[in-house]
């Protein structure tokens, strides 16, 4: 079977972030997933929301569900990272303070 050709760089090949993530912006497939299958926007509501063609959003679903052994660790990772900083988190009510 042919794989579809996407409009998402891989984490491990982009430059600005290390998960996949939309050509030429910062919108993760993480969070545009979420936004859809997390949160129950349409489609439509977060192609407008983030500038977005509704393709990319629907792109950004496939590709997800294509390669979610990538997307897994990237989120692996994300919580890792969060773990191991947690400490020196500041609450918003700490701030200024």
């Amino acid at each position: 079977m042919s794989r579809t050709a996407y409009r998402i760089v891989a984490g491990d090949e982009s430059g600005v972030h290390d998960e996949p993530h939309v050509d030429g912006r910062r919108l993760t497939v993480r969070f545009v997933r979420d936004r859809v299958d997390g949160r129950g926007f349409d489609p439509g509501t977060v192609d407008s929301r983030h500038d977005l063609d509704v393709a990319d959003v629907y792109q950004v679903l496939a590709y997800y569900h294509d390669h979610t052994e990538e997307v897994a660790e990237a989120e692996r990772r994300r919580r890792e990272t969060v773990a191991r900083h947690e400490a020196d988190m500041v609450a918003p009510g700490d701030v200024g303070q």
